[in-house]
């Protein structure tokens, strides 16, 4: 019995790019030695973006699709797509072209036949990045060390959300209830064994991206924050050194204007010290309000997302 891929396609605002993308994806599924299903699931997009995906399954076999209500984001459009996979394995990869179709098989074979030990998982992780502003790519990567640091959870420079993984791994990922996602932590938090498939990343084959600096920056943020408490320990740590800083020199100046009867030191240390002290108060009370504000949203346990309508494509005769 033949297996089956479930691949899964979030979109936002991709109308330009998903015929181009989906002329090249069925190319390339047509070569693998297996059976395919494509899940679009559109993420709220302003476009045409849904018409088109609806047309894509009114005219070819093995599609899917996923409407949501409104943009909830990235990792819940990923989500979604993932529990309506049905098949033995999942992929999930871009519509712009960047995770290019052509390494589905290479993956599929890593997942499949490894040459050693098993891979539940094979991930593309980009060796060089085309087209991407230098500010992103270095903040990407500062991101990604920074995380692995506070997290412990080790992963690669260039790492993408171009994956396939198998059934287990699936279910394995689908069971973790949390609400604030981040797949690339949570993926390797799994602890399965990873193949990681380096290529050179390409450039959308159309239309702009989504993703903006204070996007990316926040989207860094929220993973760190996902996986980690270091931040307050670090928080902790300079409270206690500025307090044991300020008993040191409190001391010094009371012995100093004992003995030698030197002056108070005047305004300006003063207002460095209330400045400092103030900005790292309002820094680490800024964090503990976020980690305050995951519990509350995860208390309330409402969903990722919300599905607005799903169909498939149309019986041929």
């Amino acid at each position: 019995m033949r297996d089956l891929i479930s691949i899964i396609v979030p979109c936002f605002n991709e109308e330009e790019a998903l015929p181009i993308f989906y002329e090249e994806l069925a190319t390339e599924i047509s070569k693998l030695p297996c059976d395919t299903e494509v899940i679009f699931v559109d993420d709220g997009s302003k476009d045409r973006t849904p018409l088109i995906i609806k047309e894509l399954c009114a005219e070819h076999e093995g599609l899917r699709y996923v409407i949501l209500s409104r943009n909830f984001g990235k990792e819940s459009a990923m989500l979604a797509g993932l529990k309506e996979a049905k098949g033995d394995y999942a992929a999930v990869m871009d519509a712009d072209l960047q995770h290019p179709p052509r390494y589905l098989s290479v993956m599929y074979d890593a997942v499949k036949n490894p040459p050693e030990g098993e891979h539940p998982e094979s991930a593309a992780c980009y060796r060089t990045r085309k087209g991407g502003k230098p500010v992103g790519s270095l903040f990407s990567r500062f991101i990604r060390k920074r995380f692995a640091k506070l997290s412990g959870i080790d992963i690669p420079i260039g790492a993408t959300d171009f994956r396939l993984v198998s059934r287990k791994m699936l279910d394995t990922y689908l069971s973790l209830c949390e609400s604030n996602r981040f797949s690339k932590g949570l993926f390797n938090w799994i602890g399965f064994e990873t193949k990681w498939i380096p290529y050179e990343n390409e450039q959308r084959c159309a239309g702009r991206s989504s993703w903006s600096r204070s996007g990316l920056y926040g989207y860094g943020l929220e993973a760190i924050l996902s996986f980690s408490d270091k931040p307050l320990r670090y928080g902790a740590a300079l409270g206690a050194i500025s307090c044991t800083l300020a008993l040191i020199l409190a001391i010094w100046v009371v012995i100093k204007t004992i003995i030698w009867g030197d002056p108070v030191a005047g305004f300006p240390s003063l207002f460095c010290m209330i400045l400092f002290m103030g900005g790292s108060i309002l820094l680490f009370l800024g964090l503990i309000g976020r980690y305050i504000s995951k519990i509350y949203m995860e208390t309330k346990q409402r969903p990722p997302y919300v599905t607005k309508e799903t169909g498939s494509a149309r019986k041929h005769e």
